[in-house]
């Protein structure tokens, strides 16, 4: 039985194991709703070309003559009209021109929403990361609250403190721990959010890395490296070239159609003919009679709207083209910004932190030699954890604008 629970316990913390973003972007990108209909939007889009590039219906038409008209060579019984209109030439390839390109702007709305998801996902991961990193550092400073009140509680039964002191230490835990549960509570909002992108239970463990690094970022190397096939900018280019092909397919519609088509008309034999009548030549015979059809295009007003609708919406797509790479463009010099901003923060609060503990072991000997100065002991500590956790919200921050700029580059697509 002992075993059993060993294997068991052993097979639990292999599942467990930290996951990174990248393996969580692949369940979401399997199981988000967003981006599922994103491409079901696609898919449908595919659908359009067939339908909008294909003939129309053939027409068939059935007639009986409910009074039969006589003829030479008999009564006309019934009619039969087959046709089939014909679009002008290249009209239908121009539709189905038009069709594939909105069908391929689709899948890069679908590769944009996808980007996007990997950066929402970020958004959400490093702040849990940030957040369990927080509540350590809480932890420990309650551990060395309660030994320097353990400490301070010493000296002043020796006679060596004040009660100041024990006073000051206990504030100062009660405020720790106040802070460690404020910390707890934080993590069930931000767990729900992130198993909502992945479209799973909302009570499901999130299991995250233990530490990130500083990742050097050469800023210079990436200047003026924004994507010209971004999803977001050929979604647009692709629509523009769209609206071109569909100005095209409206300017043929405005040219005649044609058509072809038969008749086929039963005759009957003729049966009033008096005894001994020279029967006609070819009594009773069927007939068929081919025709040809040409529409006549002659109420120009909304060929015309068409073909103005087309240009005003290539106009408008080009537009929104610029309208996209500008904001890319000022997005992207903002993160530059940010991500040198809390480089030299993380590289700041290292150094500081690191000074200051070296003054904390200083206040520390001279307190355990005198008692005296406390107070400043407290405040160095308390320096040095502020230190901690502003390099962490830094990383945190920096981590999260590289997921940024690699949206906005369109690095990952």
């Amino acid at each position: 039985m002992k075993q059993v629970i060993i294997v068991f316990f052993i097979l639990f913390a292999t599942g467990l194991k930290a996951q990174t973003l990248d393996d969580y972007f692949k369940i979401a990108s399997e199981n988000n709703p967003g981006l599922l209909a994103q491409h079901r939007e696609f898919e449908a889009a595919l659908q359009q070309v067939t339908q909008i590039s294909s003939l129309p219906d053939p027409s068939l038409s059935v007639s009986a003559f409910g009074q039969m008209v006589e003829t030479r060579v008999g009564p006309q019984q019934a009619r039969f009209s087959l046709s089939q209109m014909f679009p002008w030439f290249g009209t239908l390839k121009a539709q189905g021109d038009a069709a594939s390109l909105i069908a391929e702007s689709k899948y890069q709305d679908y590769l944009n929403s996808k980007n996007r998801l990997y950066f929402e996902l970020s958004k959400v991961y490093y702040p849990l990361y940030e957040l369990r990193e927080l509540s350590k550092l809480e932890e420990r400073n309650v551990e060395i609250l309660e030994s320097f009140k353990t400490v301070s509680n010493s000296k002043f039964k020796n006679g060596n403190g004040t009660l100041v002191d024990i006073l000051r230490v206990d504030i100062m835990l009660k405020e720790a721990k106040t802070k460690l549960g404020i910390l707890r509570k934080k993590e069930k909002p931000l767990q729900e959010s992130f198993n909502a992108l992945l479209n799973r239970n909302e009570k499901d463990p999130v299991i995250i890395v233990d530490s990130l690094f500083l990742e050097p970022l050469s800023i210079d190397s990436l200047h003026d490296s924004i994507n010209p096939v971004h999803p977001l900018i050929y979604a647009e280019e692709l629509r523009v070239k769209a609206g071109e092909a569909s100005e095209q397919a409206a300017l043929k519609k405005g040219l005649p159609n044609l058509g072809i088509g038969l008749d086929y008309i039963m005759v009957g034999n003729r049966t009033d003919l008096p005894a001994g009548a020279v029967v006609p030549m070819d009594n009773g015979k069927d007939a068929i009679m081919p025709m040809v059809t040409v529409s006549l295009p002659i109420f120009r007003g909304k060929y015309k709207a068409a073909v103005k609708e087309a240009q005003l919406m290539q106009e408008s797509y080009a537009y929104r083209k610029m309208e996209v790479i500008n904001t890319l463009q000022a997005e992207y010099e903002q993160v530059l910004y940010e991500i040198s901003e809390q480089s030299d923060l993380i590289n700041l609060y290292a150094e500081q932190r690191n000074e200051s503990e070296q003054i904390l072991n200083l206040l520390l000997s001279s307190y355990g030699n005198s008692g005296k100065d406390f107070e400043e002991v407290l405040r160095m500590q308390q320096q040095i954890l502020n230190f901690d956790k502003s390099k962490v919200s830094a990383l945190t921050q920096y981590t999260i604008a590289k997921a940024k700029l690699e949206y906005i580059t369109a690095k990952r697509f």
